[in-house]
């Protein structure tokens, strides 16, 4: 029986699916690669039945690495499997399952292949499928500087704001920014945990996990019990990288979990964008890093990351940005060439101004009039001045190279 085929939703292998959650270690692959040829039930019957039925086990899928010492590991640790009681009270406490197959699994996760999560803990009131159809991660150093939270906070909320879900860490530094972002925005934010949802580490950010869970989702792989490990969070990023459409680097020391992370997201040929920082900041080392070796995005704005996680033809842009749109690129070029010798102080006459410009002066009397009806210049007493470049309350602000009749 094929994994997909033993995952489904309803099957007596759900059972065994969760136990063995209990035996492996999280995105362990010698149980992803096993599970491709052999059910669930299959295999926690041959651990729970003895050493030799272990050992048949392990001898009979010869392709799988290491199997042997896995199974020796798995049956160490049966008597970790939890009662049916204590799997109920979890749920009664406000926990729930997904399983591959389930209509809230996020169907992206079995692109990590034999490392795909066994199943997923979650925790809140947001459908984590749907929460992650469009979203972006975004991850960062703890020991952010106030440039990195701002940005990440900043890129978060305008991200929530067009109804792309922010999924991150829950850790300090960047990814409190993103989540409080997204949840200021009142948009979807995703936390994913190292460790069990009942320990919600690291323990100062209690508050934060609540508010997350109101608003979006907690998720973890992990029993709920069991606390974060060192090498949990490195491995807990594989799902960070896998659950979005892209992941954003904000901050990150050339030694950093955020770095990880953006490999993770490369394996799975998933856009990498990278925030330029100051060259003398530690923090940004890391984004400068991916920008220069690793073939990055460089992103400076929201609108950046949605032009590189949104479908082509659906991005945010049009075409190259050239700076905000004045009613001063509305004109012709005529009638630019015209106003560029109207000056701001004194006036000019209209002949010369025509001479000026390069133009006869019945054209130069018809801009000057156009113009003086969209407010751009108006009569003086020397002829013609200018009010304005760019919009009626914007003085035009020349130097004056005085007057002419």
């Amino acid at each position: 029986m094929s994994r997909t085929e033993s995952d489904a939703p309803g099957t007596p292998d759900r059972r065994a699916v969760t136990a063995l959650s209990f035996l492996a270690d999280p995105g362990e692959p010698a149980l992803g690669a096993l599970l491709r040829s052999a059910g669930p039930a299959e295999v926690l019957e041959a651990l729970s039945a003895g050493e030799r039925q272990s050992e048949m086990l392990a001898g009979a899928h010869p392709a799988v690495p290491g199997l042997m010492r896995a199974v020796q590991r798995w049956r160490s640790r049966l008597g970790l499997q939890p009662t049916p009681a204590r799997l109920a009270a979890w749920q009664q406490s406000g926990l729930r399952l997904v399983l591959p197959g389930d209509e809230e699994w996020p169907v992206q996760l079995d692109d990590l292949g034999d490392t795909r999560p066994l199943l997923l803990w979650l925790r809140g009131s947001a459908d984590l499928r749907l929460a992650c159809v469009s979203s972006v991660s975004m991850v960062g150093a703890r020991a952010a500087t106030g440039y990195g939270q701002h940005v990440g906070l900043e890129m978060a909320a305008v991200l929530a704001e067009r109804g792309v879900g922010i999924v991150s860490g829950g850790a300090f530094g960047i990814d409190t920014s993103a989540h409080r972002g997204a949840l200021a925005a009142g948009g979807l934010t995703v936390g994913v945990l190292a460790g069990g949802l009942n320990h919600g580490y690291p323990l100062g950010h209690g508050e934060l996990f609540t508010a997350i869970a109101a608003q979006g989702t907690l998720v973890s792989e992990c029993p709920p019990d069991q606390p974060p490990t060192r090498p949990g969070f490195l491995i807990r990023n594989r799902i960070i990288a896998a659950l979005s459409r892209g992941t954003v680097v904000v901050e990150a020391a050339l030694r950093s979990g955020a770095l990880n992370t953006a490999r993770h997201a490369r394996e799975l040929c998933r856009p990498v964008m990278a925030v330029p920082g100051p060259v003398t900041s530690e923090q940004s080392a890391g984004c400068h890093e991916l920008l220069r070796d690793y073939g990055a995005m460089c992103v400076t704005c929201a609108r950046d990351i949605l032009d590189h996680i949104q479908p082509l033809g659906a991005g945010s842009s049009a075409g190259p940005r050239n700076g905000p749109a004045t009613p001063r690129d509305a004109l012709d070029p005529v009638a630019t060439a015209v106003l560029e010798q109207v000056p701001v102080r004194g006036g000019r006459g209209p002949a010369s101004i025509a001479v000026r410009a390069g133009v006869d002066l019945d054209t130069a009397l018809r801009c000057l009039g156009m113009m003086a009806a969209d407010g751009f210049v108006e009569r003086c007493g020397l002829g013609w001045r200018a009010t304005r470049l760019d919009g009626p309350q914007n003085a035009k602000i020349l130097p004056d190279f005085g007057q002419d009749p």
